[in-house]
């Protein structure tokens, strides 16, 4: 029977068509030096900044002018070189890469004037480059589990609670096409919310799309959400209970709590 496949081999064989879009959060936790990234074509340093990382393609956006852009088309399929830098946690000296490649795109990114799009396949990837992909893309595996695990339980908002989840008791509901309201959120879990509004606030229909921003000490979230149900209170109150998309932010702090709270059994959850 063959060995499994171990270190970088291991990540190529689970992720190697995978790729990571470059959120802030994405960005943060790879440890992403953005001021120091750049392609070089030809003698030409092109400052830029991630886009999507893969394990053989990535994307970077630069900002460059429609001529520039057009001037820079001649070198497609050249070989140039990507300069990127890293900070990874834990770590005391950045990692520094220079990877050669092949330049496979030059374009306008949709809907952004005077914003290149680079495409750039790897000639080899650095392992420790594939190490680094591959243990983040192994982590978000684990949170889409805790996803849907910890969405199964919802944790009842109240000042001890907070103090644990680091929640800053603030939180607004925004629909399409008008401002931003606060909120009270009563109960909340990696899938779900169940919140509040004072008098005056709209019913919203069962299926109705909705952006929630919540403020934690470690993350402020902004998470879509689509209510389930919503009525008014006697009070003039409206109380909303709405499902969330998948926030990794979120899903480490819930994670978090359960931590610290199965640490502290005689804690109200």
């Amino acid at each position: 029977m063959a060995n499994a496949p171990t270190g970088p081999a291991q990540y190529l064989a689970r992720f190697s068509e995978q790729s990571i879009a470059c959120s802030q959060y994405a960005l943060t936790k790879l440890g992403v030096d953005r001021s120091h990234c750049s392609l070089k074509i030809d003698d030409y340093v092109i400052l830029c900044v991630p886009f999507q990382f893969g394990f053989k393609r990535s994307l970077f956006l630069a900002s460059l002018s429609k001529e520039e852009l057009t001037f820079f088309q001649r070198y497609l399929n050249g070989i140039v070189g990507l300069s990127i830098a890293f900070n990874p946690a834990g770590r005391s000296e950045p990692v520094k890469f220079f990877i050669r490649c092949t330049l496979s795109t030059v374009g306008q990114m949709k809907d952004r004037e005077n914003v290149g799009l680079f495409v750039v396949d790897f000639k080899s990837t650095p392992d420790e480059l594939v190490l680094m992909l591959g243990s983040f893309l192994e982590q978000q595996d684990r949170l889409r589990f805790q996803y849907n695990d910890y969405g199964k339980t919802m944790i009842h908002i109240t000042p001890e609670t907070s103090k644990i989840l680091g929640y800053n008791m603030y939180a607004t509901i925004m629909a399409p096409g008008t401002p931003a309201r606060r909120i009270q959120v009563v109960n909340l879990s990696s899938k779900g919310v169940e919140h509040l509004e004072a008098a005056g606030a709209p019913v919203r229909n069962s299926g109705f799309n909705v952006a929630y921003q919540l403020f934690f000490q470690k993350y402020r979230i902004s998470a879509a959400g689509t209510v389930e149900s919503a009525s008014r209170l006697p009070q003039g109150i409206v109380r909303t209970v709405s499902s969330l998309s998948y926030s990794p932010e979120l899903v480490e702090i819930v994670d978090d709590y359960w931590l610290k709270a199965r640490s502290r059994p005689s804690q109200s959850q």
